[in-house]
């Protein structure tokens, strides 16, 4: 009896050990302790819309195209106590192909923005804010039919903006309002033939005419490829959704330089309906406008005499670019 009751109190001396050791194991173990919630929080979105047209001895006639445009946006926001940084930055790219004539170009954009902003509490909506931002795109465009001659290129045109002011940011309403009264705005122009032509406001090249051929022209001072800015940068940004799976988004800029023609308001304004299907499929309609002086239309002129074709400034008008598209949608972390 006295042997049993040994045994017994050995085995379970033995069991309680065990599960000591294994509590104290997993408490220690420091992969085993939960991580600590991250200041970070992460927002990434590719997607890809197509539409597509067909026609097949159609009686009444019409033009088979096909467009692809690709876009992707990604988020990267640190928050801590009163301290706030925002980066975004948003890519597309887009391209059209009809019968009888070759790619071109619908979309290209490649835009970077970055907000810091520190508010004296947590209850208070309104940042002292800094913000950075940087536009350019991928490839050359042209002024279509025309593909000898380049209109823009990438870094020509290229747009830095840096500045400080006031940022008011509402998370439940998903609005944000941007004002700054000193901001450097910096327009390059890395090509040195549109550089030359003065293209996107940088000052143009200076010419003088050939003692030898009075026809021609010989370059005296080649255009300046940088321009810089100082002024006044408005920004907001909004969405809602306005019914069901209906979302309404808005982007607009507004800039005016004190020295050059102060009031001369620098316009872009993105406008964007979307209409989610589901997780992975979406339809938007969108609309962006553009007025920017420094901004000439270029158009062809041929020469009569040797019919060569150059082009030429038509001065500032508005832009405008409309877009209707449906496509898949994939966001993850």
């Amino acid at each position: 009896m006295k042997l049993l009751r040994s045994t017994l109190l050995f085995l379970l001396l033995l069991c309680s050990s065990k599960n000591f050791a294994q509590l104290i194991q997993t408490t220690l173990d420091p992969n085993q302790l939960p991580k600590p919630p991250s200041n970070w929080t992460k927002r990434n979105q590719l997607g890809f819309d197509i539409s597509e047209i067909a026609f097949v001895n159609w009686s009444a006639g019409g033009t088979s195209s096909i467009s692809g445009l690709f876009k992707g946006e990604f988020g990267r926001t640190y928050v801590k106590g009163n301290h706030k940084w925002v980066n975004e930055l948003i890519v597309k790219y887009g391209l059209n192909k009809q019968d009888g004539t070759e790619l071109r170009k619908t979309d290209d954009a490649f835009l970077l923005n970055s907000t810091y902003g520190f508010r004296k509490d947590t209850i208070s909506n309104w940042y002292y804010s800094a913000k950075f931002n940087f536009n350019t795109q991928f490839t050359n465009g042209y002024n279509y039919p025309n593909r000898e001659i380049a209109i823009s290129k990438p870094f020509a045109p290229a747009y830095i903006f840096l500045g400080a002011g006031a940022e008011n940011s509402n998370k439940k309403k998903n609005r944000t309002f941007y004002f700054s009264p000193i901001t450097l705005k910096t327009t390059l122009v890395l090509d040195q033939y549109l550089a030359n032509q003065g293209s996107f406001g940088v000052k143009k090249a200076v010419y003088a005419p050939d003692p030898l051929d009075p026809n021609n022209q010989i370059l005296v001072e080649e255009g300046q490829k940088v321009k810089a800015e100082f002024g006044i940068l408005f920004t907001g940004y909004m969405k809602n959704e306005i019914y069901k799976n209906v979302f309404y988004e808005n982007r607009l800029s507004l800039y005016t330089d004190y020295l050059n023609r102060f009031g001369n308001v620098d316009v872009d304004y993105d406008t964007r309906l979307d209409l989610v299907v589901n997780a992975y499929v979406k339809a938007n309609i969108g609309v962006h406008i553009i007025y920017d002086d420094d901004i000439k239309t270029k158009k062809d002129v041929v020469d009569p005499t040797t019919g060569s074709t150059s082009q030429v400034n038509d001065g500032p008008r508005a832009q405008l670019r409309q877009v209707l598209g449906v496509g898949l949608v994939y966001a993850f972390q």
